[in-house]
């Protein structure tokens, strides 16, 4: 006869260095792949909103053609050594800064509504893009619209045209808080919009049920109220 044979190890004993790597394992490619779907995520989510961001932007010139355009001229004269307001008590100056002002407000509905209808989902990179974008295109309306207004050197255009004749005024801004206007619209519109038709988060929990109280059904026949 011989002595039965002792395993010398059980198969599921295993050292805690072994535990050790098979629990880690699993857990680290877990984490890579949830890493690598943030990672994506992020990304699709980042781009478009640098797009929206360069479009909206460039809009600014659109902006700046017509501000060039609508804006009224303020008028000045020269007597051969200084330069005069032609019409000291006209408010065309309050009326360039006006302007510019309004177009940057409808603007701003326009591009705010825009993004909304093309990006319904939103996003804080989206936000952050518009308003970026609507910042920059002020700017870039604001100077495109000084070059394309008249002549910046108003002693020299004085000289050009001679004494007493009356010329065009530089365009620009007095009020520099109106370049404010076009990302403040946008935003507001855009995070309007999102409130009322965004997409809604589903409910994290069921709706609460109300309690009852304790049924017939829950006792045994002895106890039950119509026995």
């Amino acid at each position: 006869m011989t002595a039965p044979h002792t395993p010398s190890q059980p198969p599921h004993d295993r050292t805690p260095h072994e535990s050790w790597q098979a629990a880690a394992q699993p857990s680290g490619a877990t984490s890579a792949h949830g890493a690598g779907e943030a990672g994506a995520g992020m990304k699709d989510e980042v781009l478009p909103a640098v797009v929206t961001m360069v479009v909206v932007a460039v809009g600014g010139v659109l902006l700046a053609l017509l501000w060039t355009w609508l804006a009224p001229r303020v008028p000045l004269v020269s007597d051969g050594k200084a330069v005069y307001l032609k019409d000291t008590e006209g408010e065309q100056a309050m009326g360039v800064d006006g302007t510019f002002t309004l177009l940057s407000l409808g603007f701003g509905l326009v591009s705010g509504a825009v993004v909304f209808l093309l990006r319904r989902r939103g996003g804080i990179p989206l936000v952050v893009g518009l308003a970026l974008g609507s910042l920059f295109g002020a700017l870039i309306a604001w100077k495109a619209g000084v070059w394309l207004g008249p002549e910046k050197d108003v002693v020299a255009h004085a000289k050009s045209v001679g004494k007493g004749v009356v010329f065009d005024a530089p365009l620009d801004l007095k009020a520099k808080g109106t370049l404010l206007a076009w990302p403040v619209a946008a935003l507001a519109v855009h995070l309007g919009l999102t409130g009322l038709f965004g997409p809604r988060d589903p409910e994290p929990y069921p709706a609460p049920v109300a309690y009852q109280g304790p049924q017939d059904d829950d006792y045994p026949e002895g106890l039950r109220s119509g026995s």
